[in-house]
């Protein structure tokens, strides 16, 4: 009876232990499934990427590749970190014991690489879809991309594109799914349970990472946009709600200002900050710099000295002229065109790239303004309405964006600049090289090409100084000749206006200047070397800057600015009886004006502006032919000469001989 009992008892207890075993059992078989559907989902998952991103991508060469870009976004990156991670996962069959395990530590490990690729896939996708709704307008279109995509994958069906785009998207949110599959059929006592749950967390969190990320690309995607809207738009855009906001954040930082309420500060935002418009000045002044230096170089080019006859015998200088034309017209020319292809269009893609960035900064100070109000209300109230709560996490993820990006913006941004003056410096020195190997034969031709550098830098000193001693000694000669006129000559005829007036008004003559353009009812204009005589020396409100005069005709103000005192210098016919009436105290002789012989070159001492089609403009130093020493009057401060083909009339007083020229040129010393 008692070994019958034992039997009973023992049976009893050992029908739960063979429960356990199969629950055991059952619960290690659906674990084996599981990670078998992780790793085959995961090779089928693999090929289906690579078969978009080399047949498919290749055939559609009929859409633009930036279409391209935004449809595959960043694809060859997934399928890189998704090939890694499928070698690993495959790896573990070879340890069966410890493969649960392994596969917990390989999603641990690819979590932070896995999030960042599937991230910018995911914020790119929004704006992939609208790229298929554009194409489902164009039916010819859309029937070939159709066609090519079920050549490939016939399982993608009518849907197409949007059935590929969305493969990624489905499998990071589907792997923490499948590994809380794996880890619900794992004992909680087993040592693979632990890294199980760690990884199916992470991988959760990675989800809840990209999709947040996508939410403030979205928000952030509101406010990159810049566009280019008129007065009329911007005005059309205001109304009372845009009123209220922009009233509501103008108090909020006057507040701020006036120490009323407290300022948000957030260090290492406004170190970013900081740092970004420091970059951003950087391009600015790069661009406007090698802009002037394109217009500097265009101007180059168009002046092409080896054109003009210089009337010089063979020898180097026929050389040069090759040379400087050889390099004019290819030299240069690829240069100019290297540079605008390798520096100035990177460097404005660049300022392009900047202004998103600069309106997200701009954008996040207002939302800072609504959100610290939202938070003075939260303290207050304890409660805020639906868009109150909405401008906060606007704000939040405004900013959260910027901490996180900008960093990488701001190096991407330098290293972009340093490639950009890297490339510069490169084209300079290899137009300098190319230079030097084309003018090697000319420099070979020069007289002192044997010379080292520093004694032919010594050599081209003296010369220099030399030159300029010449230079300064013949500017001192010349300048001797006559001394400057104080006044400007009279116009031919004025003569009979200039006794008119001085018989009117003795001691109060004034020549004009400059041009005068009247701008009121009562100002006068006149030209320059115009006689008037004073009248007033202010005008009816006491203004000292404004006098009235008299012209002989008429009577106005003028600027008393753009007169000056007129000397009257008497004839030689009115100096000869005054003279003669006084031989006790000999007066001074003033200089007479010098005579200028008939039909020959002189040149201009000083540059003359033509006031009437009588008379014609000179500029310092130019030649000028003489044809007539005087007027028609006769009167000698008037020569008629010819300069550019061009006749008329210029004061005599600025023509003079120049001093017996040196022989033509210069040269260095042997």
């Amino acid at each position: 009876m008692t070994n019958h009992g034992d039997d009973a008892l023992s049976s009893r207890t050992g029908a739960p232990d063979g429960d356990d075993r199969l629950s055991e059992d059952r619960s290690l078989l659906q674990q084996r499934l599981a990670v078998r559907e992780l790793i085959d989902t995961e090779v089928s998952y693999l090929h289906v990427l690579q078969l978009c991103a080399s047949d498919i991508r290749s055939r559609l060469q009929q859409l633009p590749q930036g279409d391209l870009d935004v449809l595959f976004s960043n694809i060859d990156d997934i399928i890189k970190v998704n090939s890694r991670l499928l070698h690993d996962l495959q790896e573990t069959a070879s340890r069966e014991e410890e493969q649960v395990q392994l596969i917990g530590n390989a999603f641990l490990e690819f979590q932070e690489e896995l999030e960042q690729v599937y991230k910018v896939y995911c914020a790119s996708y929004e704006q992939a879809l609208l790229l298929v709704e554009t194409y489902r307008k164009e039916p010819e279109l859309q029937r070939e991309i159709q066609g090519i995509i079920e050549a490939v994958l016939p399982q993608a069906g009518p849907s197409g594109l949007s059935f590929l785009l969305v493969i990624p998207l489905q499998r990071i949110t589907k792997y923490p799914l499948l590994l809380q599959k794996i880890l619900e059929n794992t004992l909680p006592d087993a040592s693979a349970y632990a890294v199980l749950q760690r990884a199916t967390s992470a991988l959760q969190d990675v989800v809840t990472n990209i999709n947040e990320y996508k939410r403030r690309k979205e928000v952030a995607s509101k406010y990159t946009k810049v566009e280019p809207l008129s007065l009329r738009e911007r005005l059309a855009r205001i109304n009372t709600h845009t009123l209220s906001k922009k009233t509501t954040r103008l108090s909020q930082l006057l507040k701020q200002e006036a120490g009323l309420v407290p300022r948000t500060e957030d260090k290492e935002f406004d170190d970013l900050e900081e740092r970004f418009h420091w970059v951003s000045l950087c391009v600015t002044e790069l661009k406007s710099n090698v802009a002037a230096y394109l217009d500097n170089l265009e101007a180059f080019l168009r002046f092409r000295p080896q054109d003009y006859n210089l009337e010089i015998p063979e020898g180097p200088v026929v050389q040069y002229c090759y040379l400087a034309r050889d390099l004019q017209l290819q030299a240069f020319p690829e240069f100019k065109q290297q540079l605008e292809a390798q520096v100035w269009q990177p460097l404005c893609s660049l300022a392009k790239a900047l202004a998103g960035p600069q309106n997200l900064i701009k954008k996040r100070l207002d939302k800072l303004l609504d959100f610290e109000r939202v938070e003075e209300k939260l303290l207050e109230v304890g409660s805020v309405t639906y868009e109150e709560e909405a401008a906060r996490h606007t704000y939040q993820a405004l900013n959260s964006l910027l901490v996180a990006e900008l960093p990488q913006f701001n190096q991407l941004a330098m290293r972009w600049l340093g490639q950009i003056l890297c490339t510069f410096v490169t084209l300079q020195r290899d137009l300098a090289k190319q230079v030097l190997q084309r003018a090697e034969d000319s420099l070979a031709q020069l007289p002192h090409h044997h010379l080292s550098e520093p004694a032919f830098r010594k050599l081209v000193e003296d010369a220099l100084g030399q030159t300029s001693h010449q230079l300064r000694s013949f500017q001192e000669n010349f300048e001797k000749v006559l001394p400057p006129p104080t006044t400007q000559p009279l116009l031919p005829g004025a003569e009979r206006q200039v006794q008119a007036l001085l018989s009117r008004y003795p001691g109060k003559l004034y020549q004009v200047t400059s041009n005068i353009s009247g701008a009121g009812t009562l100002d006068l204009t006149l030209p320059r070397g115009h006689i008037v005589a004073l009248l007033q020396n202010k005008d009816t409100k006491g203004n000292s800057s404004r006098w009235l005069v008299d012209t002989g005709g008429h009577r106005g103000y003028v600027p008393a600015g753009k007169l000056e005192v007129y000397h009257v210098v008497p004839s030689e016919e009115e100096e000869r009886p005054h003279r003669d009436s006084q031989h006790q105290t000999p007066e001074p002789i003033s200089a007479p004006v010098p005579s200028v012989p008939a039909v020959t070159q002189v040149v201009a001492m000083y540059p003359f502006m033509a006031r009437s089609s009588h008379e014609v403009s000179l500029q310092a130093g130019q030649r000028v032919t003489v044809l007539e020493a005087q007027d028609k009057k006769g009167n000698p401060e008037w020569s008629l000469v010819e300069v550019n083909g061009q006749r008329g009339y210029v004061p005599s007083s600025f023509l003079a001989r120049a001093p017996s020229p040196a022989p033509w040129g210069w040269s260095l010393p042997s």
